[in-house]
C-alpha cells in the first residue's frame, strides 16, 4: 500500500539547503516511516539557482517566490534554511497557511520576534521546528540517556567551547554572517546558540548570565559572489563588520550549575570545534563533534582500579539512532544528524506530536542569547527573559 506523502518545500538552497536536502533524499532509505517525505519544492533568491539546486539535490520543482510556495494548498511542511533575518516573515506566513514549520537556528533576530513566531505556530496548532541538529548526534543523544539515568549524578557544571577559524584572514568577504542586519549576531548566535541548546538540553534552564563580545576585523572587502560553504569571492571594495567575532559567558542554571561558554572564529587550526564537558557529583561526560562518533565518560562508581575517563564508540545497535545505519564501528558523519533530524520530526508530524526542540525552546535560546548581549553592553548580569 501506497504511503501517504509528506510534501515538502524547502526555502533556502546553499549549506543548510545543501543539508537538508540530502536528510529528505536519504531518511525514508534508512528508516521505515509511516509517511512518504516527497520532495517538492525548493526555492531561493535566483531562480537559476533554484533551479540548479532542484536538480542537483533532487527537487520536483523550483521557485523565486517563497510567499506563492508558502501558500501553496499541495505543501504540508516548509523547511526555513535562509539567512536569520528572513526567517521571521516565513515563518508567519507559514503558520497562518497551516503548515507544519522546520526553521533553522537561531529562530529569529529577537526575543519579540520569538515570541510572535511561537504563538502564531501555536495558535495554527502546527508542528514546529528549530534545527538544532547536534541534539540528533547519537553521542548527544545516549548523553542525554546517562544524565537521565542519573549516571553522572547531581550536574554542577557545563564547560562549552565552539571554535572555528574561517575568518581569520581580514580578506575574508564580508558574506552575510558579518553583518547584523542579516545574522543578528556574528560567532554568539551562530555558535553559541549550540552550546546553549546542548546546555539547556543536557543540564536545564540558563537563568542569568554575564558575558562580553568582541569584533576584532573591523572592515573586510564587500562579497562579489556567495558559495554554499560559508564563503564567497571579494571584491575591491570594503565595509564593516556589524557583528561579534568572538563571545564569551558565564552562567548559572535553574538546578545550581554553572556554566562557561566561548564561542569563536578566530581560533587558527580549530575547524568546527564543538566540545562541550558536564561535571557531576558522580562522574562526567565529555564530547567532541570533531569526534562525532565518540563520547568520554567517567563513573566515580566504577572500582578504583580501574575508575577513570573512558571512550566510548557510540556506533552499536543499542545506541540511538545508528541501527539504521552500519555495523558497528562504521562511523556516521555529520549529514545523518540533518537525517535522524528529518527521521523525528517527519515521525512527530506523521504522529501529531510536539517536536524537540520547538519554537518554545527557540525563544528561550534567544533569551539567553540577547541576555549576553545586553550584559556585554552594561557588564552587568542579566536575567534572560525566559
Amino acid at each position: 500500500m501506497a504511503k501517504k506523502p509528506l510534501n515538502i518545500a524547502l526555502i533556502g538552497y546553499q549549506f543548510m539547503g545543501k543539508a537538508h536536502s540530502n536528510a529528505y533524499r536519504q531518511v525514508g532509505r534508512f528508516f521505515n516511516l509511516d509517511v512518504d517525505p516527497v520532495m517538492k519544492v525548493i526555492c531561493g533568491l535566483v531562480l537559476e539557482e533554484a533551479r540548479d539546486a532542484a536538480e542537483k539535490f533532487g527537487w520536483q520543482e523550483y521557485s523565486d517566490n517563497w510567499e506563492e510556495v508558502v501558500n501553496r494548498p499541495d505543501i504540508d511542511l516548509v523547511d526555513i534554511a535562509t539567512p536569520n533575518s528572513t526567517h521571521y516573515p516565513i515563518a508567519l506566513a507559514a503558520a497562518k497557511a497551516g503548515k507544519h514549520i522546520l526553521c533553522e537556528k537561531p529562530l529569529a533576530m529577537t526575543v519579540a520576534q520569538a515570541k510572535e513566531m511561537e504563538m502564531a505556530a501555536e495558535q495554527a496548532g502546527v508542528i514546529n521546528a528549530v534545527s538544532y541538529c547536534y541534539r540528533r548526534v547519537p553521542a548527544v543523544t545516549f548523553a542525554k540517556q546517562l544524565i537521565d539515568e542519573g549516571k553522572i549524578g547531581k550536574i554542577h557544571h557545563f564547560r562549552g567551547t565552539y571554535l572555528q577559524d574561517w575568518i581569520v584572514d581580514p580578506a575574508f568577504p564580508l558574506v552575510w554572517r558579518l553583518q547584523k542586519e542579516v545574522a543578528g549576531s556574528g560567532a554568539h548566535g551562530d555558535l553559541n546558540a549550540h552550546l546553549i541548546d546542548a546546555a539547556r538540553y543536557l543540564v536545564g534552564e540558563i537563568v542569568e548570565v554575564s558575558g562580553h563580545m568582541e569584533t576584532f576585523v573591523k572592515k573586510r572587502p564587500l562579497l562579489a559572489a556567495s558559495d554554499d560553504r560559508l564563503g564567497g569571492v571579494a571584491s575591491d571594495q570594503m565595509g564593516d563588520v556589524t557583528v561579534d567575532d568572538a563571545a564569551v559567558f558565564i552562567a548559572r542554571f535553574d538546578n545550581g550549575a554553572l556554566g562557561t561558554f566561548e564561542a569563536s572564529r578566530f581560533c587558527p587550526g580549530r575547524k568546527n570545534y564543538n566540545r562541550f564537558e558536564i561535571n557531576g557529583s558522580k562522574g562526567s561526560i565529555a564530547i567532541n563533534i570533531e569526534r562525532l562518533d565518540e563520547i568520554e565518560v567517567y563513573f566515580h562508581d566504577d572500582p578504583p582500579n580501574v575508575r577513570g575517563f573512558r571512550t566510548i564508540n557510540v556506533t552499536d545497535g543499542c545506541h540511538p539512532y545508528v541501527g539504521a545505519y552500519w555495523p558497528a564501528a562504521h562511523i556516521i558523519g555529520y549529514e545523518h544528524t540533518f537525517i535522524n533530524q528529518a527521521k523525528d520530526l517527519i515521525e512527530c508530524i506523521a504522529a501529531g506530536k510536539k517536536f524537540s526542540p520547538d519554537f518554545s525552546d527557540g525563544r528561550k535560546n534567544q533569551a539567553v542569547l540577547e541576555a549576553v548581549e545586553k550584559s556585554s553592553d552594561t557588564r552587568a548580569w542579566v536575567v534572560p527573559d525566559l
